[in-house]
């Protein structure tokens, strides 16, 4: 097993593009703007502010994309980490509506950001495919038609058409979302750096922001280096605020996930015979795709603490196996966790907390499309006094629960297993007897139908 460092972002490292070594802040600034976290939504928010000709500084405790922005699966989604039936009760279905538009926009930006600036090494690849192994057609519908009419651009896929791209008897249908696509995010991420160094903004790398003083007009934040003074902040830092803000650090639920990609397969194009971005859960298991031409990359094992990766490896693979036994035993080249910051009520924290001070938190679930819409309307509120962000507010700050808070979302996540695996096995009993069913009827037809008359040649035609 190599490349098994969790300190590292493993295959995205390995295939990384280049990128400047950034400087450490050893000096007092003085700027309109600083940007605590360069993330996706740090970042986003850097350029968009740059670009209105603010002064914009960037300050990272690591390197650009080091924590969830560079580790992740990679997959670009429409929606949120909350079920859409959630946001309609909490909201409304007009509402809901206009939130959905927004997380589009997001996936929009991204996609627009890649395409106008060619971006090196984010290769874009269309379509995700959500998969159910519970088949249900009716369900399935009326889910189809209700993410219509939120504006959400699906197709139902039965059960036949599923099994022709990936063979694999646990999967019934699916939800194909056409505008989805996936990314390579640690490439995504640095091009996002330099285009907003390309603005105007600064970043500053190993530069943790120390202590902040938001009192006043002028926000002083400090650093192991120098002091910022700054008219504005905007926390991007996710669950690595910590101590800088333990208010906003508490209302975040900090859940790892663990992600794999193998040595070249063989015939890996043979089994799993789609481009797409796959996930066959609504959990932390298991969510694919193929990278690099013949290597799977694969995803999952939530745990609400920092396990060693080496340890879930071992599952990961089993699970591979276990829905693809034609691939044969699989060789892990790179393993990896990466930890995200998921809110009680699964939606981002977007807007200005208190005067002059912003957040963009809390992406976990649908990280890239959220955190370029959570940045780009940071820059809006914060540059144009844009209130869109305010469609965000009736998903307040909630305390995550703290240390029993990860304990009880642990205890969910594995007792919900059984009982998933129980539904999966009695799905598929079902479709066993409904086939068996099938060949008795038509085994029976065959005996009623009446004997072919057989007739005598008559005499040859003159």
């Amino acid at each position: 097993m190599s490349g098994t460092d969790s300190t590292s972002a493993g295959w995205y490292e390995a295939t990384r593009v280049t990128a400047p070594e950034r400087p450490r802040l050893n000096f007092d600034l003085d700027i309109d703007v600083c940007v605590i976290g360069a993330g996706f939504a740090g970042l986003t928010a850097a350029r968009e502010i740059a670009q209105r000709g603010w002064s914009v500084a960037v300050l990272e405790g690591n390197k650009v994309g080091w924590a969830a922005s560079g580790r992740n699966t990679g997959f670009v989604l429409p929606g949120f980490g909350a079920h859409i039936d959630d946001i309609i009760e909490r909201v409304g279905l007009d509402h809901a509506k206009q939130l959905w538009a927004l997380s589009e926009q997001g996936l929009d930006y991204v996609r627009r950001t890649i395409a106008d600036n060619n971006l090196p090494g984010v290769d874009p690849t269309p379509g995700w495919l959500h998969v159910s192994k519970t088949g249900n057609d009716n369900e399935q519908r009326t889910f189809v038609e209700r993410m219509r009419w939120i504006g959400a651009d699906v197709e139902a896929w039965s059960a036949e058409r599923v099994r022709e791209v990936l063979p694999n008897k646990r999967y019934f249908n699916a939800v194909h979302y056409r505008n989805a696509f996936h990314i390579h995010p640690l490439n995504y991420a640095l091009g996002l750096a330099a285009l907003a160094e390309k603005a105007g903004a600064r970043i500053f790398e190993e530069t943790p922001a120390v202590t902040i003083d938001a009192a006043g007009v002028r926000k002083r934040i400090s650093t192991p280096g120098g002091m910022v003074r700054a008219s504005h902040v905007v926390l991007a830092g996710n669950i690595h605020l910590g101590n800088l803000m333990p208010r906003l650090a508490a209302t975040l639920l900090p859940v790892s996930t663990y992600v794999m990609v193998t040595e070249p397969i063989a015939n890996l194009s043979e089994i799993v015979r789609t481009n797409s971005a796959v996930s066959d859960t609504n959990r932390a298991d298991n969510h694919y795709r193929i990278v690099g031409g013949d290597r799977l990359q694969w995803s999952g094992r939530m745990r609400a603490w920092q396990a060693e990766p080496r340890w879930i490896g071992r599952s990961l693979a089993a699970d591979i196996r276990r829905n693809f036994r034609a691939l044969g035993k699989v060789e892990i080249a790179h393993l990896w966790r990466g930890t995200l910051g998921r809110t009680i009520h699964r939606m981002p924290q977007i807007g200005e907390i208190e005067r002059g001070v912003w957040l963009a938190s809390g992406f976990g679930g649908h990280g890239i499309n959220t955190s370029a819409l959570g940045g780009e309307l940071v820059a809006r509120g914060l540059a144009d006094n844009d209130q869109t962000w305010r469609i965000f507010a009736p998903y307040e700050l909630v305390w995550a629960g703290g240390v029993l808070g990860s304990v009880v979302a642990q205890g969910i996540y594995w007792g919900s297993r059984p009982a998933d695996r129980v539904s999966q096995s009695l799905s598929r009993l079902r479709e066993r007897r409904r086939l068996r069913r099938q060949e008795r009827l038509a085994r029976k037809a065959l005996a009623a139908a009446p004997a072919p008359v057989e007739t005598q040649p008559g005499p040859p035609s003159p």
